[in-house]
């Protein structure tokens, strides 16, 4: 089974203010998945703040600078984890380092083909 785990964090902290025992942590984490064979793929994020949100209604496009909903936490990066059970997901995302002051969610990615099941 495939897992999207997206990294999220308290807005003001972002990847230019990690320190480097942070970043070689989160480097040595995605080199044991690779080297697992469980990373599919995954990157860091630029900030929210230098995001754009787009939506349409009613036929008009509409653009927003930065994540529109009000919220403390943003996403900061993402994984495609390859792991045979929810469980094995759990526990490789629980060795993220930024686990310990942020939350890592966890989403089972439907197959392609998920709507014509």
């Amino acid at each position: 089974m495939s897992y999207l785990a997206l990294f999220r964090a308290e807005a003001y902290r972002d990847k230019y203010e990690a320190g480097p025992e942070e970043l070689d942590a989160v480097r040595r984490w995605r080199d044991d998945l690779q080297a697992r064979g469980m990373k599919l793929t995954g990157q860091p994020l630029h900030p929210a703040r230098e995001g754009t949100t787009v939506r349409l209604r009613e036929g008009e496009v509409l653009r927003t600078d930065g994540p529109f909903a009000e919220t403390k936490e943003v996403v900061g990066g993402f994984e495609v984890l390859d792991c045979a059970t929810l469980e094995e997901a759990v526990k490789l995302a629980s060795r993220f380092p930024a686990a310990a002051y942020g939350c890592v969610e966890l989403r089972e990615i439907l197959p392609v083909d998920w709507a014509a099941q």
